[in-house]
């Protein structure tokens, strides 16, 4: 059973989640596991949502929690395999192999349930929905360093939400989003050497916006118990939210050893920093979930999930005037599905145990893999365990997670800015995350 909440534990969870940069492991740039129980089931819980992470997966749940609530936790997520193989159609060409440093992350998640009456319930929650890391190894001589050689993007959710269990069947719920991030880039500059008759690394360029940038949404969700409880149905929606991200930019330069490099100097504002700015368009989201329980000691749920991707159609970069160039990077994202099958199995009164399967489609067209990031379809398998004490209840869950090799041989247009960010070849990626949420 749950015992009293201590006042200082949910700024020490917000002070966790800020500390975090969030890997992409969900299509995109989405991290869907935000909490270890649904992790277990491969995200399929929007039809169960009975515990505090219902704040993410369908807030409607905590419509029906009678008592305080409290969950404190993190996905572990590392990579084991993150490579490139350049591809004979274009630069930069077979044989060459790349390979990004380890991914090994933790971004957290916490939530705060109190019920106020007999229908009407509060909920906080602080998760990490969209995030993204990508660093590639041995900068100087990275074949992609001139497109992206370090990515890093961190979005916080602050999402205050109200229950109402309308009926002893039927809970409802709405809450208000704040999103709070950062973004990081960084590249190399190419220009060409005179001197050399050569393309030179002159420079790299750093981005970087602090936590001050932010957006604002609202979610929503229904949750309805069918007859006795064996089969139950929801739904819930996050909306779309947009961040203009407002930073800085530093120029450092990197000297070839010839005249050029006073040349160079006199025409770039090398060690000095200057404004840039940027902005995303979160996508927003929308899942269907059907539960049933066979026996009374085993469920099975099935989940779509929507994600609408499509507003991610662009990445402006603009700088002052008369200080560099502004740019665009097309994107060109589209909507996309994934479809979650999980199963839990009590194996006594206070132990669970979880499986799942997940097939997420990438939302990512062919011309926009990148080094800055490359996605493709995924299929992950789950394993979960849960334990109710008497003080503390404890998830564990465990996530195979495999890409299908992703290839790109094609850009947007013929047009020169897009030659200019051609990166042919295939990537290859396998990642394992390990999922940790206590209760109290």
């Amino acid at each position: 059973m749950r015992r009293r909440l201590r006042a200082f534990m949910p700024v020490l969870a917000v002070a966790a989640a800020v500390l975090a940069t969030s890997p992409a492991f969900a299509a995109g740039f989405g991290i869907f596991e935000q909490g270890t129980k649904a992790m277990g089931m491969a995200g399929a819980f929007t039809a169960q949502a009975d515990d505090p992470s219902a704040l993410f997966h369908n807030p409607a749940g905590i419509a029906f929690q009678e008592e305080r609530d409290f969950a404190l936790g993190f996905t572990w997520i590392r990579s084991l395999e993150a490579e490139f193989q350049g591809s004979d159609a274009g630069f930069p060409g077979s044989g060459v192999s790349e390979e990004q440093e380890t991914l090994s992350e933790f971004p957290p998640h916490a939530y705060w349930v109190q019920p106020m009456s007999q229908n009407w319930t509060f909920g906080l929650g602080v998760m990490t929905p969209f995030g993204l890391t990508t660093e590639w190894k041995d900068v100087p001589n990275f074949s992609g360093r001139f497109i992206s050689h370090l990515a890093s993007l961190t979005a916080i959710d602050v999402n205050p939400t109200f229950g109402w269990q309308a009926t002893p069947n039927l809970g409802l719920a709405v809450g208000a989003i704040g999103r709070f991030s950062t973004v990081e880039l960084e590249r190399n500059v190419p220009q060409f050497n005179p001197f050399t008759q050569t393309v030179a690394d002159i420079a790299t360029l750093h981005l970087e916006g602090d936590f001050d940038n932010s957006g604002y949404g609202w979610n929503a969700g229904l949750l309805h118990r069918v007859g006795g409880g064996n089969f139950s149905w929801g739904l819930s929606y996050r909306s779309q939210i947009s961040v203009d991200y407002e930073g800085d930019a530093e120029l450092t330069q990197n000297l070839t050893g010839t005249p050029f490099d006073a040349l160079i100097a006199t025409r770039l504002p090398f060690g000095s920093t200057f404004p840039v700015e940027t902005g995303i368009d979160f996508p927003d989201m929308a899942s269907l979930g059907f539960a049933y329980r066979f026996t009374p000691t085993f469920l099975a749920e099935l989940d779509l999930n929507w994600t609408g991707w499509s507003s991610f159609d662009k990445l402006d970069i603009v700088f002052p005037e008369g200080q560099l160039p502004s740019s665009t990077i097309p994107e060109e994202y589209e909507d996309a599905n994934n479809y979650r099958l999980g199963f839990a199995w009590d194996t006594s009164a206070t132990n669970q145990w979880r499986f799942g399967v997940v097939f997420d489609e990438t939302p990512q067209p062919e011309p926009a893999v990148s080094p800055l990031l490359p996605d493709s379809d995924r299929l992950g398998y789950t394993l979960g365990w849960g334990h109710e004490g008497n003080r503390v209840d404890f998830d564990l869950a465990l996530m195979y997670l495999t890409f299908d090799d992703r290839t790109r041989d094609e850009n947007f247009s013929a047009s020169a800015e897009d030659r200019a960010a051609e990166y042919f070849g295939t990537y290859n990626t396998e990642a394992v995350l390990l999922g940790l949420t206590l209760g109290f």
